[in-house]
Parts: structure tokens; C-alpha cells; sequence
């Protein structure tokens, strides 16, 4: 009796993987871009409001996501230009990249969780308006934009998990490789036709005979 074992074809499993390529860049840049402006965005927004007396009066005060942190906006930043580098490098370096992508998404979302709760930006610019250092500020409220900022580097985060998974998958930024990552072949140039007229006058430049054998 003979046995037939089932062994996959290397031709099918081509395709799939360039599928998945080709999927997991669209998503991750899609993720990526997406991510840094959403973040970028959400900074410039107001993440605290409230109020200083003044005078004997309530002299409103509102903290954007600058004000309360800066680190949100810059590991979007980072993260854009790591999305933009993933393709630039290969093997060893793009993994570093990835991982640098990644490392800036969760970095972003960690920053905008600790600032969302933070009162020290408005408590800062209370002292500035009352002209007391010890002042702070009251009827403190905190908005939805730092959770927003949270989001962007959530998606940073899984534009750098789907580089770390299929970046290997992914083109690189070379004119001498294929979409499938085979060298292109080299074009040699055609030989001279000795018979035309300006071979022959490069040929009498050269002290040469062109009508010799």
C-alpha cells in the first residue's frame, strides 16, 4: 500500500504571504499617519479647565495638551518619522525601526493617560494670574482630548506591532529591487556598430584605420 503525504506547495504560499504584505503595509500606514495627526491634534487642545480668583472674581483658565505635557506630541512625531524610516532600511535595522514605532506608540499613550488627570499646567498659570505662588486653581474639570491623544498612540502602537510582524514583507525604498524583492537585472549596452559614420569618425580621432581588417 502506498502512503501519499500532503506537502504544501512553495508556489501557493507565495501569493498568500505577498497578500498579507501588502494588506498589513496598507493597514499600518493607514494606522500609523492616522495615529500622529489624531495625537498631534489632541495636544492642541484643552485638557483642563477652571478657575482663579482674581480680585475678588473668578478669572476662568483652561490647559491644553501642550500646556500639561509635551511628550505626546512628540513621540508622534517620532513615530511618524520611524513609519517613514521602516522602509528606508532592511533586515536588522528595519526591526529596530519597528520596534522604535512601536516603543513611540505606547510612549504616547502612557503620557496622554498620566496628563489626563493632572492639574499642575492650571495650577501654574492660577499663580501667574493671581501673582501668588501658592495659589491654585478651583473648579477644576478635565476634557476628553488627552483619551483622544491615547488613541493616536494606540494606533502608532499597531502600526509598530504590524511592522515588527510582517516588515519582512514589506518593499523597500530601492529602484534596483522588484515589488517582490528580487534584484531587477542589469541592462548591458549594445555593442558599437562599427560601420556607422560616427564610429568611424571616432575611430580617425583614434589614429585608427576604420577600413582596415
Amino acid at each position: 500500500m502506498e502512503y501519499v503525504t500532503a506537502v504544501p506547495n512553495p508556489r501557493s504560499q507565495a501569493p498568500a504571504s505577498a497578500r498579507s504584505g501588502r494588506r498589513s503595509l496598507a493597514v499600518a500606514l493607514l494606522c500609523g499617519a492616522l495615529g500622529a495627526a489624531v495625537a498631534l491634534l489632541a495636544t492642541r487642545q484643552s485638557w483642563s479647565e477652571g478657575t482663579a480668583t482674581v480680585a475678588g472674581g473668578a478669572f476662568p483658565l483652561t490647559a491644553k495638551g501642550s500646556d500639561v505635557t509635551g511628550v505626546p506630541a512628540a513621540l508622534a512625531i517620532v513615530g511618524l518619522a520611524a513609519l517613514v524610516a521602516v522602509f528606508a532600511v532592511r533586515k536588522a535595522g528595519r526591526f529596530l525601526v519597528a520596534g522604535l514605532l512601536a516603543l513611540s506608540g505606547a510612549g504616547t499613550v502612557a503620557a496622554a493617560l498620566i496628563g489626563a488627570s493632572d492639574s499642575s499646567a492650571l495650577d501654574e498659570k492660577a499663580a501667574e494670574t493671581t501673582g501668588d505662588t501658592s495659589a491654585t486653581v478651583a473648579e477644576l474639570t478635565h476634557t476628553g482630548w488627552p483619551y483622544v491623544a491615547a488613541v493616536g498612540g494606540a494606533l502608532l502602537l499597531l502600526a509598530g506591532l504590524l511592522a515588527l510582524r510582517y516588515g519582512r514583507l514589506w518593499p523597500a525604498m530601492s529602484g534596483r529591487y522588484e515589488r517582490d524583492g528580487t534584484p531587477r537585472p542589469r541592462r548591458t549596452p549594445k555593442p558599437a556598430d562599427p560601420e556607422r559614420p560616427e564610429e568611424l569618425w571616432k575611430a580617425l580621432d583614434r589614429g585608427e584605420d576604420p577600413t582596415g581588417a
